[in-house]
């Protein structure tokens, strides 16, 4: 009998895991169906799906659903995958909830190089600043890295140290908007606001490809990542390399969130909130960064889509609803006893 709820078990934990997935999927897909048929052009999810799988003709509605709301569906749960797993490797480095890369201060760094392509060297073109905000999102990471581990890895040094690399690029980024003309700081808080809405294919397709690279190295360092989980000594001993592991794991997550910057400007709380929902769905998973990566799709194309229909005519950035949704649930996290 012992044996059989051995055996039993690990299958019903397999089951209850996919079925969350699945779920979660389900609820992201169609999200993504609403997103790409509501609007001046109506379309039902079965009208949706017909234009996808290929019966859109010339129509209008065709149109409108190929090439005018598919690039942001497509990016919102790209980047809302792209989030959740990067708030889920850092949390899982970490060990600690309030270890995300909006908190640590990364998205804060990509938004002050993308103020200083806009600001000091006068270019205005997208590729620009989203080098620029990558730029500044890397250079950051490797401050607070630098910081934070010369002692030895502690996860809440980490975040420590984020947080104070946050204030003072926060206040960075206030002096440079207060020095530039107003038609400039007015672009330049716009695209800090976070919004997908003037994105395109010409847009989509270098951010799909660079966060396909990017969630294929996160799939192969998930086995080291679950092996670092059970400490630093208990992975030396199994024969795991901490520290090249933990900077690959680094510099994986900095690049998801800060393509994500570089591409919609900084959009916050996906990253917090994700991992933190998924270990709730399935407390005994822990950190799930397959879950965590579906939640955070999830969340911000439903973000985006609120922020588009919710106040139409009138269009919020994405980021706006985010951080409105998002700090009610980080004051609700920080109000209990489980942060």
């Amino acid at each position: 009998m012992t044996l059989q709820r051995h055996v039993v078990r690990p299958h019903r934990g397999v089951r209850r895991h996919l079925a969350v997935l699945l779920v979660t999927a389900s609820i992201g897909a169609l999200v993504f169906l609403l997103a790409l048929g509501t609007g001046e052009i109506g379309l039902s999810p079965l009208e949706v799906l017909r234009i996808l799988a290929g019966n859109a003709g010339d129509t209008l509605g065709g149109t409108a659903v190929l090439s005018w709301r598919m690039p942001r569906a497509l990016l919102a749960l790209a980047f809302g995958a792209a989030l959740g797993l990067s708030g889920a490797i850092f949390q899982s480095i970490t060990r600690n909830p309030l270890g995300s890369p909006d908190i640590i201060g990364f998205d804060t760094g990509a938004y002050t190089g993308a103020l200083i392509t806009i600001m000091v060297t006068g270019a205005g073109g997208y590729l620009q600043i989203a080098a620029g905000a990558l730029c500044g999102g890397l250079v950051t990471a490797g401050l607070v890295y630098t910081l934070a581990f010369r002692r030895g890895m502690r996860g809440h040094r980490l975040i420590i140290v984020g947080i104070g690399v946050t204030a003072m690029l926060a206040s960075v980024n206030t002096w440079l908007i207060y020095r530039a003309d107003l038609d400039v700081a007015a672009r330049a808080a716009l695209w800090g606001a976070g919004s997908l809405e003037s994105l395109g294919w010409k847009h989509a397709l270098p951010a799909l490809a660079v966060l396909a690279v990017l969630l294929t190295l996160a799939a192969v360092l998930s086995g080291p990542l679950r092996v670092l989980r059970l400490g630093d000594d208990v992975a030396v001993v199994l024969g795991l390399r901490v520290e090249p592991v933990r900077l690959a794991l680094v510099a994986v997550g900095v690049g998801l969130t800060a393509t994500v910057t570089a591409a919609a400007g900084p959009i916050a709380f996906v990253a917090l909130a994700a991992p933190q929902i998924a270990r709730r769905l399935l407390p005994a998973a822990g950190t799930a960064l397959a879950l965590s990566a579906v939640v955070g799709a999830t969340l911000l194309a439903g973000a985006d889509w609120l922020a588009q229909r919710a106040f139409a005519p009138t269009q919020l950035p994405a980021g706006i609803m985010t951080i409105s949704l998002g700090g009610l649930y980080l004051l609700h996290r920080l109000t209990t006893k489980r942060v």
